[in-house]
């Protein structure tokens, strides 16, 4: 039995509509993401930061942000339009400012900290208004209750996680036991030995579709454009994209240092397996630094209008994509004030959900420098692996 591929149908327009409007209000009222799904290892090689460095960045869930300040940089502006997001960084700084690093593993590392309500009065010097009121309203997040065990089935893209999870889980007992033995494996052998084994089972019919509902994909703050450069590009459609991208994630990159998928298997991570600012052997670097982090709830062009200088490095995820489908004048008016703000040298990286990123205005082109030689020879290292390609540009 083969895993189940569905050609792409062109959506009728209701659902279109109805997508977009369910991602404005996923987007515009809820914690999206509970961890990054970026990594951080490649992004720190090909931004090369020292302590010269100005960055400008969007949080999502703030732990690249941390990683990246263990390279010492002067400073990062942490950018989100959510202020939920620049919450739950604040929240972590909060807790290098004001608690220890068993206490920073019990609230991020186990996602379990009973009384969790209790200890806000203590990191309250260190949280703005709405990051005090938001924690206070969602003590609970890191409670441990029958239907949500941990903060990483939190938020709409944990409790996505944790219904892919039981859905996966209910399926077959392979499959079940799949997952342990997946994280313990020794090697990427034995990894594809396991894979190739449950892959019937695990990409049955129910899980091939429910990876492709517009709720679901609103929930992991996949917007309709980036659906729609999945399905023109990957024979099969979203169905078949997931499951080249997993397949390659968990058969030829090894799972003993994959944090980012273990922490979505077991909802939790270990000592050993973990995001940098997890480990005890950093926590009194960036309790030092946490000072040189600083958040603002806008958009990337209203932070440089409001703040303009001379900015070394921008990581922009992968926004750009839902830009260049719905708001041309604002990507080429980003790009504007990222070059203005920008000096010979800036480095700017970006991921897509398209193979090869081709919206970029072409006036910008002529400005920057591109590094395929670079990109092409990290990407495949990704351990999330769930974009189609990665940009680093230089400015001219």
């Amino acid at each position: 039995m083969s895993a189940v591929s569905i050609s792409p149908r062109r959506p009728s327009i209701f659902p279109r509509r109805a997508h977009d409007a369910l991602f404005r209000r996923v987007h515009g009222n809820t914690l999206i993401y509970n961890t990054c799904w970026e990594d951080p290892r490649l992004d720190r090689e090909m931004l090369d930061l020292d302590r010269h460095s100005r960055v400008v960045m969007i949080t999502s869930a703030g732990c690249n942000a941390l990683d990246y300040l263990l390279d010492g940089p002067e400073v990062i502006h942490a950018i989100d339009m959510n202020p939920r997001q620049n919450a739950l960084l604040q929240l972590k700084l909060a807790l290098f400012r004001h608690a220890d690093h068993e206490e920073l593993f019990r609230v991020f590392g186990q996602g379990v900290r009973p009384g969790f309500r209790e200890l806000l009065p203590a990191l309250a010097p260190s949280l703005p208004p709405f990051a005090r009121d938001f924690w206070r309203m969602k003590h609970k997040y890191f409670e441990k209750l029958p239907l949500n065990p941990s903060f990483y089935y939190r938020g709409t893209s944990g409790q996505v996680a944790w219904l892919v999870r039981q859905a996966m889980l209910a399926g077959s007992s392979r499959v079940r036991d799949f997952s342990a033995r997946l994280l313990d494996a020794g090697s990427t052998e034995e990894q594809a030995a396991l894979y190739g084994q449950v892959r019937p089972a695990l990409w049955n019919v129910f899980n091939s579709w429910l990876v492709r509902q517009p709720v679901v994909m609103a929930m992991l703050g996949v917007p309709r454009p980036q659906i729609r450069l999945i399905e023109s590009e990957f024979p099969g459609g979203l169905s078949h994209f997931v499951q080249e991208k997993m397949e390659h994630v968990l058969t030829r990159l090894p799972m003993k240092d994959n944090y980012f998928w273990r922490v979505y298997a077991t909802g939790a991570y270990t000592p050993d397996c973990c995001p940098n600012y997890l480990r005890p052997e950093h926590f009194a670097t960036l309790h030092e630094r946490s000072g040189r982090i600083r958040t603002h709830t806008t958009t990337v062009a209203n932070f440089l209008r409001e703040n303009p200088g001379s900015y070394s490095h921008y990581v922009l995820l992968d926004h750009q994509d839902w830009l260049a489908a719905h708001d041309a004048a604002g990507l080429a008016e980003e790009w504007r004030l990222i070059l203005e703000n920008s000096h010979p040298g800036t480095r700017i990286l970006m991921r897509s959900a398209s193979v090869q990123i081709d919206f970029l205005p072409p006036d910008i082109l002529g400005r920057i420098r591109l590094h395929p030689e670079i990109t092409d020879r990290l990407h495949p290292l990704d351990r999330v692996g769930t974009y189609g390609s990665t940009l680093l540009a230089e400015v001219l």
